[in-house]
């Protein structure tokens, strides 16, 4: 898919709803209550993802909002863990949640955990958590053993997410760079809980605002939502939303926003997974064609990369020494001068979210 084709810029107009190339938010719950949900396993980058979409983050204010519980982590849609908010983690889980039960449901299947055992895992959880308490995965180990049930192999990975998809459990704080987890009830207690039609339209609503231009299939492979239901969800808010037909597919977003050369030009660089490649089934329109060989070979996509002008021209990594971080940039074209000096621009704007120097 080529942007020339239309007069809709499809990457500069994802890099400003997606709060990148400009942003007036000022919290990570704001931040996260926009977008929706934010993929979050790889915790570091995540809290980046945050802090690129914010005015004046730090890291540890990311860490801070994360322990206050402003900011939740559990594993909702595909699934995979993400940041979502604390009053709509309810309503994210009971529309996303029998879909991902589904998917898990051979391994279930084949770790010999069914409905009965999981509910005895989950009374066990309430127990051990309840009272405030924030335990590691550890020490919920001892809670079980009492209990006789076995945590071998992949079993307790599953029987927790289970326990998140269930609404019993989400994260705690974090203790030192533990993870711990708490009792869903106790760390989101005004959570709200949406019946199904009107929870499939936020989701949607939330999806096109703040990722659009995107299509229908691109909200169910985010969503983890069959085809059938991201379609329903599209047509309940298409009042809402405009669209406009590129190569044959239908694109909704907000109304388009005028963008500034200068803004649209600005470089970035993003952590893995982040929602900028992560949100979309077809990634093409971010894609150079001539550097689409080397970032499928090296699994670019997926990893930390940089951005110019809402193109993929590389990957970073990141390596912490003492008092200092190291970035170590591969580039797949060299850069001219200009784009050498945004660059620097971008690496000194993790060092001040990082708050230590950056050696590249």
């Amino acid at each position: 898919m080529s942007s020339i084709q239309t007069n809709l810029n499809i990457p500069h107009q994802r890099l400003h709803n997606q709060l990148i190339t400009q942003s007036t938010l000022t919290t990570p719950g704001d931040a996260v209550k926009y977008l929706g949900a934010v993929q979050a396993q790889d915790y570091a980058g995540a809290k980046w993802a945050l802090g690129l979409r914010l005015q004046g983050a730090t890291d540890d204010t990311i860490e801070q909002a994360f322990n206050d519980g402003t900011i939740l982590r559990t594993h909702v849609l595909r699934p995979t863990w993400h940041f979502v908010s604390p009053t709509d983690i309810r309503w994210m889980l009971a529309l996303t949640a029998p879909r991902v039960n589904a998917l898990a449901a051979y391994y279930y299947r084949k770790l010999e955990l069914d409905d009965a055992t999981f509910s005895r895992c989950n009374a066990v959880l309430i127990q051990a958590l309840q009272g405030g308490k924030q335990l590691t995965r550890t020490e919920l180990l001892s809670s079980f053993e009492l209990a006789g049930i076995a945590t071998n192999d992949l079993r307790l990975s599953h029987i927790m997410m289970r326990a998140e998809l269930d609404m019993v459990i989400c994260s705690g704080g974090r203790r030192g760079k533990q993870f711990t987890y708490a009792l869903l009830d106790e760390r989101a207690p005004e959570a709200l809980l949406l019946e199904h039609k009107a929870a499939l339209a936020e989701l949607s609503r939330r999806y096109i605002t703040s990722r659009g231009p995107a299509t229908g299939q691109d909200f169910a492979w985010w969503s983890g939502l069959t085809t059938a239901d991201a379609r329903a969800g599209f047509e309940m808010v298409a009042s809402e939303f405009s669209h406009e037909v590129v190569d044959g597919k239908t694109y909704w977003l907000s109304s388009p926003s005028l963008i500034t050369k200068d803004v649209a030009t600005t470089t970035h660089l993003l952590p893995p997974f982040d929602e900028y490649t992560i949100a979309y089934k077809n990634r093409s329109a971010v894609i150079d064609p001539d550097a689409t060989h080397t970032i499928q070979t090296r699994n670019g996509i997926f990893s930390p990369i940089i951005v110019i002008d809402g193109q993929i021209v590389g990957t970073w990594k990141r390596t912490f020494k003492k008092n200092a971080a190291l970035l170590e940039m591969t580039l797949f074209n060299p850069l001219n001068e200009a784009e050498t000096w945004d660059l620097n621009m971008a690496i000194n704007h993790y060092g001040t979210f990082l708050d230590m120097p950056i050696l590249t």
